[in-house]
């Protein structure tokens, strides 16, 4: 008879068993170099296309074009020319729907989220709002706020509100039955339970309607300024476009996106300050 195994064989057995994930070589290489890849090849693509003919210079300026007008725009914004207070009226108007998005959307979500009748009654009328092609309340709110900064605001926030409203109203119903169990069993009332369990369980949801939010709120205030004049950014966009100037169209627009850009990243840097037991599933492979 055979002696049985010996306790110092165990471990290499098990190990035997073990399934290892094998990553693949492409998820290996650092993600400066991926992206780095990616804007390379379509930098090129776009060079191919523009020099094959078979895309009008007029619709599609070439990379080059775009660039010098890139600088020229940078130029500008640096020695604080019009383009700078056009670029400031644009930020105003996002910062401003943003933060009204954030104390409508949450208020409503709160709601929807912690009574029956906002999840039976409200929430229905607000998903019928959001399903209306958002652009053609923009005549209306130029209507109703004149062509001032305020219809801007308004109509960006028009449009990142429903995000934090769902994001918020999802979060309070993340919250554990068992754990929601134990604070009704120590009594804890409705409110203490609301702020201190069904917020602080809910915060990665709300922090994801936010961030859906961050990046809308840019297309709210750029719509209005299409559709109801201003001094912005938008502004500037539809006149180049007007004289058919599409290297100036890009190069606005791409500036437009680091504005957007930089507001989703401070969202996800709040996220990430705050919601330090979660951190390890925002934005994972950033670094």
């Amino acid at each position: 008879m055979n002696a049985p195994q010996s306790a110092t064989e165990t471990p290499d057995a098990a190990q035997d068993t073990v399934w290892v994930e094998t990553v693949p070589l492409i998820d290996r290489i650092p993600r400066s170099v991926q992206m780095a890849f990616v804007f390379v090849v379509f930098v090129a693509l776009w060079d191919v296309v523009t020099r094959s003919g078979l895309v009008s210079a007029i619709i599609l300026p070439t990379p080059w074009e775009t660039a010098r007008d890139l600088v020229f725009v940078g130029r500008n914004l640096i020695t604080g020319d019009y383009m700078l207070r056009a670029l400031w009226t644009t930020i105003k108007e996002v910062i401003y729907g943003f933060a009204l998005a954030i104390a409508i959307g949450f208020t409503l979500g709160v709601i929807v989220g912690e009574t029956a009748f906002g999840e039976r009654a409200i929430m229905p009328y607000l998903v019928a709002i959001d399903t209306m092609p958002k652009v053609a309340f923009a005549p209306l709110f130029v209507a109703w706020l004149g062509f001032d900064i305020h219809s801007k605001v308004a109509l960006a926030a028009f449009i990142a509100t429903f995000p934090i409203v769902v994001g918020t109203a999802a979060g309070l119903h993340a919250a554990d039955a068992n754990a929601r169990m134990l604070f009704k069993t120590m009594g804890a009332s409705r409110w203490q339970t609301l702020i201190k369990l069904k917020l602080l369980t809910g915060l990665p949801q709300i922090f994801t309607g936010l961030k859906i939010a961050a990046v809308g709120v840019m297309a709210g205030a750029i719509t209005g300024e299409f559709l109801g004049g201003g001094k912005g950014f938008g502004e500037l966009i539809r006149v180049a476009a007007s004289n058919l100037n599409t290297p100036r169209v890009f190069s606005l627009i791409l500036y437009l996106s680091i504005v957007g850009l930089a507001l989703y990243a401070f969202v996800t840097w709040v996220q990430r300050t705050f919601v330090f037991w979660h951190k390890d599933q925002v934005l994972r492979g950033a670094d």
